[in-house]
């Protein structure tokens, strides 16, 4: 997935907060990248609130 790619928050994998579980199902925007514990990389989503939160590929859907 590229930056400025559409995609939907399909699962979320771990627990997480509240705010952050609100995002499954949303639309938003790749923004950027973000390295993980070493294991992979992660996708800054931004949403259409101005929120941004970052996931695992796997977890989102392009659209």
């Amino acid at each position: 997935m590229e930056i400025g790619t559409k995609v939907q928050v399909r699962r979320i994998r771990d627990r997480v907060a509240g705010d952050v579980a609100d995002k499954l199902g949303k639309i938003g925007t790749i923004k950027g990248y973000k390295m993980t514990d070493g294991s992979g990389v992660g996708a800054l989503v931004e949403f259409d609130d101005q929120s941004k939160t970052w996931f695992f590929a796997d977890e989102l859907k392009e659209i």
